[in-house]
């Protein structure tokens, strides 16, 4: 009976296009579209305005550097420091320059000049990179300013040491590839959620009573599920991510596989569970589209966890898609060891349990029709 269940869950998304779409559709779009738009990864022509109150000389040289940054487009010169935090609360400008008056005297009396450099928080990646930008140009400046007032002092001794950045996981240091291996997880539990809750809603609908099945049947279902997901998430890691040539591969696979086993167990679960409760095919689809946004911003890609208030932490570990990603993006991208991700395994764990269990009572405690009767209008009931 468990083969047959199995069999059946593959036999009625296939007969359901919309299921279909979602299920299998949905992956490969979303493989070709959402990275699309950062394809090109770098940021460049960030918009940034300028407040030069010192308008001196050394000030106006600044803004040519900073301008001939390829991350920078400056788009208007302000006043006052007040101006431009309005530009920055409106959305205007992702960053600031502020010249404070006095920097060209400073600089010429070989002090250090102060330059103030602001960046919007409603966008970290670009008004990070533009601030990267600038201070690249700032740096050029002081170069210049120092081997100036070194000529005059007489030559200086070689540094102890240099600084050289290097990237230590994003190397190409874009949007896509700090984003997208974090969403592709939030990808499978939305699509597997939408998809099978619809098939469990249309099933209700046909039969007009709580769906009831055997321990077997229900061991079917949550086989076909965990398939079902595990083989998105074999597209996502296993060739979407070369295609895109984002990281991966950091962990040996066997630790991949055994991080993304635990993932699609908890996330089968957590669906079989919220698809009991649905009494209509539409339901699914008003759920899942009004948690995708606060599962990706408790998911700790755009907001560190540090910096979450408590309540929502722990809210957040009620979903698999937060430590899913904390162990998947940890494994495939970062080079971690599962022994590193000992607390999110215990959580996918925990939950596994918590809603398998929830699941399993609600889909076969005796409550309404076996699923295999037919429904009143004659139509063949779920599988």
């Amino acid at each position: 009976m468990m083969w047959a269940a199995f069999r059946a869950v593959f036999a009625a998304v296939f007969a359901d296009r919309a299921a279909a779409l979602l299920l299998f559709g949905a992956p490969i779009l979303y493989a070709v579209l959402y990275p699309s738009a950062y394809s090109g990864e770098l940021v460049i022509d960030a918009p940034v305005v300028l407040v030069d109150l010192d308008r001196s000389a050394a000030s106006r040289d600044l803004v040519r550097r900073a301008a001939a940054v390829s991350q920078v487009q400056l788009v208007a010169s302000l006043a006052s420091a007040r101006e431009a935090e309005g530009w920055l609360a409106a959305d205007k400008a992702s960053a600031a320059i502020i010249i404070p008056e006095g920097y060209g005297r400073a600089i010429a009396q070989g002090r250090s000049g102060e330059v103030m450099l602001v960046g919007s928080g409603a966008h970290l990646l670009r008004s990070s990179t533009a601030l990267a930008g600038i201070g690249a140009a700032l740096a050029s400046t002081a170069r210049e300013a120092a081997f100036e007032q070194a000529r005059a002092a007489g030559p200086a001794a070689a540094p102890a040491l240099n600084l050289v950045t290097r990237p230590l996981f994003n190397t190409r240091e874009g949007y896509g590839a700090a984003v997208f291996p974090g969403v592709a997880f939030i990808i499978v539990h939305q699509s597997l959620l939408l998809g099978l809750a619809l098939l469990a809603g249309t099933a209700r609908e046909k039969l007009g009573a709580p769906l009831s099945v055997s321990p077997a049947q229900f061991a079917g279902l949550g086989l076909a599920a965990s398939t079902i997901a595990m083989a998105q998430v074999c597209w996502f890691v296993g060739f979407v991510f070369w295609w895109q040539d984002y990281p991966r591969g950091a962990a040996p696979l066997w630790q991949v596989l055994a991080g993304a086993g635990l993932f699609v167990v908890a996330t089968a679960a957590l669906v079989l569970l919220l698809a009991s409760l649905f009494r209509t095919r539409e339901r699914p689809l008003q759920l899942g589209l009004g948690i995708s946004l606060p599962l990706f911003f408790l998911s700790g890609l755009t907001w560190p966890a540090a910096a979450t208030p408590e309540p929502v932490v722990w809210l957040a570990r009620l979903f698999p898609t937060t430590p899913g990603l904390e162990v998947m993006v940890g494994l495939n991208q970062m080079g971690g060891a599962l022994a590193d991700y000992t607390g999110a395994l215990a959580n996918l764990v925990l939950l596994a349990a918590a809603f398998g269990a929830l699941a399993f009572w609600r889909w076969t405690s005796p409550r309404g029709l076996p699923a295999r009767v037919p429904a009143r209008s004659g139509e063949a009931g779920a599988r």
